[in-house]
């Protein structure tokens, strides 16, 4: 009998996301609510429209026209939204959503990521993608996936320290803005998230900075094993 790929045993479709809140030691993930978040990412988000130029929508002008975009995303099941909340500061700064759910084939992908200046480069914006792909692996998924731009290298950078392999160019995958975009794939599987896991714990331990806040031990180099392609552009 022909073998059509590895048998996928003792598996069950995981649930649809997800849990109002998530939080960690540097920043609590917390369901997009307009009402309560709305003002305070218009105000973080204003310091700089270059964080718009890779997302379909943005940048927004006034508060209003923030506000009417975030309440159109709360509506939906897919984008599933989330607001990052720095816990040292106590402030808003930054969204990230689930999208193109598929829990029938285990598979869900993370996106519509936008920081604000604040939030960039920050322990608390890598915690939030370390508590977003560790909720999708503990709760069964198999596969996360991170897409962006192919000339968004920033991003591309962000997918592989995180320890999302590459996994190649979608040539002309859409029009964005009036723009073609060749889209860049990355992802993670189910049996990598151990050894990720154990990484983002390391990095994000107090211990792994000094007393200016610097770090001691680059994430980069914590999740570089588990990469089983790396992207030939950030070479």
């Amino acid at each position: 009998m022909a073998l059509f790929g590895e048998l996928v045993e003792r598996w069950t479709i995981p649930a649809r996301p997800g849990p109002d809140q998530m939080e960690g030691r540097h920043v609590r993930l917390e369901r997009l609510d307009p009402a309560l978040h709305a003002a305070q990412l218009f105000a973080a988000n204003r310091a700089n429209d270059a964080i718009w130029d890779y997302l379909p929508y943005g940048p927004f002008t006034t508060e209003s026209a923030y506000r009417g975009w975030a309440e159109a995303m709360t509506g939906l099941a897919d984008p599933f939204f989330y607001v990052m909340r720095d816990l040292k500061s106590g402030l808003c700064g930054g969204v990230a959503s689930y999208l193109r759910i598929t829990p029938e084939a285990g598979t869900i992908e993370v996106g519509h990521i936008n920081l604000s200046l604040r939030m960039q480069r920050t322990p608390a914006a890598t915690e939030a993608m370390a508590l977003m792909m560790g909720w999708a692996f503990d709760a069964g998924y198999r596969r996360y996936e991170w897409k962006c731009n192919a000339l968004n290298l920033p991003s591309r950078r962000a997918a592989e320290r995180l320890g999302l392999s590459y996994e190649g160019i979608f040539r002309q995958a859409a029009i964005i803005k009036g723009h073609n975009r060749d889209t860049a794939w990355f992802a993670a599987i189910d049996k990598e998230w151990p050894a990720l896991k154990a990484a983002f714990e390391h990095w994000c331990d107090p211990a792994n900075f000094d007393a200016s806040g610097a770090q001691k031990q680059r994430l980069t180099d914590l999740t570089a094993p588990v990469l089983v392609t790396r992207d030939p552009a950030l070479a």
